[in-house]
């Protein structure tokens, strides 16, 4: 009987420190709701501009509970390292991704983006200026399947301040493009000019691959203005001592 009159005590003290656990400790909600970001149907995904020309965004709506707020726009080069923001400058060539974004009262944030790609289309007589697709062969052969290898989008060839050009990649995209490895790319392959018609290029320092290390090489350059073509070859060495002879066919592209 003892035992029993205990155990109803403890039954009575553990639902009284329930009820004011429940009392002192309430449990709330917070709703909030998130930036929905769309992109403006006027706009394609990938928009071209030639270097220097004007250019009016498309744009992105944004809407938080199906209220319109502002949008921030964010313009971020791959190769060359410049950011703008609300405008482009289309004076830099570059390969931009566009962020379009919002944020709601709580500081959660929505985005959006698309590539707006701005070059210079040389006329390959005076100027090696452009974007290109690129079909890559290494030591004679492509991957497989060999498509992947053929047509790839994009190459970018730009001309510095000081008068030397630069390729996006000196692997051509073989890594970056046909094996889809992201910042697999070999950055800052100069090619000095000396004689574009009579095919007179010169190729000072080495490039280093973003993602597997291990110096390379452009050899040469061959450009058929009629054909708005250069052919170049490179060679790396790929850590710890592997070498790889790249053959890259550049074709221009007319936008």
């Amino acid at each position: 009987m003892k035992n029993l009159l205990k155990l109803n005590r403890i039954g009575i003290l553990g639902i009284s420190l329930v009820l004011f656990s429940c009392t002192e400790d309430p449990i709330s909600s917070t709703i909030t709701n998130y930036p929905v970001l769309e992109l403006n149907a006027s706009g394609e995904s990938t928009i071209f501009v030639e270097q220097g020309e004007s250019f009016t965004d498309p744009g992105a709506i944004a809407t938080i509970d199906g209220v319109e707020v502002p949008v921030t726009t964010t313009y971020t080069g791959r190769y060359r390292g410049n950011v703008f923001t609300g405008s482009l400058d289309t004076n830099v060539a570059d390969v931009y991704t566009v962020s379009y974004s919002a944020l709601n009262s709580d500081g959660f944030a929505g985005t959006a983006t698309r590539e707006v790609i701005v070059a210079k289309t040389g006329d390959l007589t005076t100027s090696i200026e452009g974007l290109y697709r690129s079909t890559v062969f290494r030591n004679g052969v492509q991957g497989s399947p060999a498509s992947a290898y053929t047509d790839m989008e994009y190459i970018l060839i730009w001309k510095n301040a000081d008068g030397r050009y630069e390729i996006s990649d000196a692997l051509g995209g073989w890594y970056l493009l046909g094996r889809a490895i992201a910042d697999s790319e070999s950055p800052g392959g100069l090619i000095v000019a000396n004689n574009i018609a009579a095919n007179d290029f010169s190729f000072p320092g080495t490039q280093t691959n973003l993602y597997f290390g291990g110096p390379s090489t452009i050899r040469s350059a061959v450009v058929d203005a009629a054909a708005k073509t250069i052919d170049l070859k490179t060679v790396w060495v790929a850590p710890p001592a592997t070498t790889y002879n790249f053959d890259i066919h550049l074709e221009q592209v007319q936008f």
